[in-house]
């Protein structure tokens, strides 16, 4: 079982041909909804690759909180743990330019009302050999207390370090497994412009010293990792990009159930890359999820 403690939103989505500048105003070309949130997206994803899934979080009372929820409960996930609170549903404002580049402004809403006894709660329905999967949208003290009791219980945790908050290069460090982009990693170390040497030593410097299982997306050029010592490589697809929204949910997603389902490390690595590829060829966080049929006929 997978349980994603985290954020549930809805996008707002609009296209132009490119991103405004600071202070512009670009003329757009469509605009739509659909149902995200970091949390959310990675639960959807490890439920279409197959995995038994449970969410954990919170909506508000308002329009937004049905159609927010509403492919993970078509996609048959456990949402027993979301609760219903007076601060409206999360909300994110997605701007796509040319190529599928992105700009986006989160707004937690009832995210910030997830608590450290929500964290408690949560954990205390999962069993040792549980997946608990968390990222950093939803309160810092949540995010610690769920990693801490999810310690106690030998449960295997999973931290996205996507948004790279002020308290994320900590916490993170409790975390059996850290997913970070190459920006976030630089960020989550303190140090820019590696090159691509540079990133594999120092990826192997952070494995040496927390012993984690360490991930470094790359985008088009796949993803590195490092776990128990050995340095892993896996290659997407080649493709063109629509909208790279909702694209590391994916990943990470796929990464928990591959796991969940008993694959072996680099297996799971690869399968992962594959539907992060091919979520990023259709529009959407959650509507561009590949189901596990269309990954497994790529890998």
């Amino acid at each position: 079982m997978i349980t994603v403690f985290g954020s549930i939103n809805m996008d707002l989505v609009a296209t132009a041909k490119r991103l405004p500048k600071p202070g512009e105003t670009v003329t757009g070309e469509s605009f739509s909804t659909a149902a995200g949130g970091k949390g959310a997206n990675q639960a959807l994803a490890a439920r279409r690759a197959g995995a038994s899934v449970k969410m954990a979080g919170a909506t508000g009372d308002d329009t937004f909180s049905a159609p927010a929820l509403a492919l993970l409960h078509d996609a048959g996930t456990d949402l027993s743990l979301v609760k219903t609170v007076a601060t409206p549903t999360g909300t994110a404002v997605i701007l796509i330019g040319e190529g599928g580049e992105n700009m986006i402004s989160v707004i937690p809403a009832a995210n910030g009302e997830v608590s450290e006894a929500d964290a408690a709660r949560t954990v205390s329905e999962m069993s040792a050999g549980d997946i608990l999967m968390l990222q950093f949208e939803i309160p810092a003290p949540a995010i610690e207390a769920a990693l801490k009791a999810a310690k106690t219980k030998r449960i295997t945790t999973v931290i996205n370090t996507a948004p790279l908050t002020k308290d994320a290069p900590r916490i993170a460090r409790l975390a059996d497994i850290l997913i970070a982009n190459e920006t976030e990693f630089e960020l989550l170390i303190g140090k820019n412009g590696l090159s691509t040497s540079e990133r594999e030593d120092e990826l192997k410097a952070l494995h040496a010293e927390t012993g984690q299982t360490l991930i470094v997306t790359l985008g088009a050029d796949g993803v590195i990792a490092m776990r128990n010592g050995k340095v892993f490589r896996a290659a997407g697809l080649k493709i063109e990009p629509v909208d790279t929204v909702g694209a590391g949910d994916t990943f990470c997603g796929y990464l928990a159930a591959s796991l969940d389902q008993g694959l072996d490390f680099e297996k799971a690595l690869k399968r992962a890359a594959v539907a992060g590829s091919l979520a990023c060829t259709r529009a959407g966080a959650q509507p561009s999820i590949p189901n596990a049929r269309d990954v497994d006929a790529q890998v």
